[in-house]
């Protein structure tokens, strides 16, 4: 697995360069996930729905275009705390290129109630849109951050969910106020260094469940990895091996409590 560095205006060559070399597969990282989809061969729907990629699998010279990053937080979601989204109210923290891949699949899942919250209002309310306009009925509503509908609404969901960079940087502030988080919810933050975020130390502070940014990190690339191979990615070995490379002691607790 080798990291290829890929200037905006090579990206076609780049592309190539996968066909004539027989690489079967790449993941796509930022900024290239949305330039990528009109290169590629053939787009699959869930990624469509979403308007970018993470995964391409070369299929005898054909680039067949995928997005794992929802399906590998929601089969986190599911393998590794034990939570079944479907019938559940979720707030959702952000309006990204994460966040909309996450609300895309938290509504094809069948989530009771989303709601999106984000710095940017505009942002949150454009993001709404999109997924309306991409799932006809969708039901999902936006709140003003930091007010006080939101304060009133955060201690009664289910799953929560952090899609912001807020929590990676030493000093950045508080989400909300951790008070208002409950024991009967589950917390999750996608940010996978540090493991453990404020949100998630906050959370388990006050009783409830946490679900750190490594299991949706080792589920999209165990999905990929799938595509590629057509076999089973050893999911709890991967996750080894990364918490050493983060720094944790293998023995430490892996819900985003590790000692650094």
């Amino acid at each position: 697995y080798l990291p290829f560095w890929v200037k905006a205006d090579q990206l076609p060559a780049a592309l190539e360069g996968i066909r004539a070399l027989g690489i079967q597969g790449v993941n796509i990282t930022i900024p290239h996930k949305q330039a990528v989809l009109p290169l590629v061969d053939e787009v699959r729907p869930e990624a469509r729905l979403i308007g970018a990629l993470n995964t391409l699998h070369n299929v005898e010279g054909r680039l067949i275009g995928y997005n794992t990053d929802g399906p590998g937080f929601i089969a986190s979601l599911r393998e590794d705390a034990g939570e079944e989204p479907r019938g559940k109210r979720v707030l959702l923290l952000g309006a990204g290129g994460a966040a909309r891949g996450l609300a895309i699949h938290l509504i094809l899942e069948g989530v009771a109630e989303l709601t999106l919250a984000n710095r940017t209002p505009e942002k949150a309310q454009q993001l709404a849109t999109y997924v309306r306009e991409k799932l006809s009925g969708a039901t999902l509503r936006c709140l003003p951050w930091g007010g006080r509908e939101l304060e009133e609404l955060l201690p009664q969901v289910e799953i929560l969910i952090n899609a912001t960079s807020i929590g990676m940087r030493p000093g950045d502030p508080p989400l909300f106020n951790y008070d208002l988080i409950r024991p009967h919810q589950l917390v999750c933050d996608i940010v996978y260094r540090p493991l453990e975020t404020p949100l998630l130390l906050g959370a388990g502070q006050r009783g409830a469940r946490t679900l750190d940014g490594l299991g949706m990190l080792i589920r999209q690339g165990a999905l990929a990895f799938q595509i590629w191979t057509g076999q089973e990615m050893p999911v709890g070995l991967i996750r080894q091996v990364l918490l050493a490379e983060l720094g944790y002691k293998l023995g430490d607790r892996e819900q985003g409590t590790g000692s650094q």
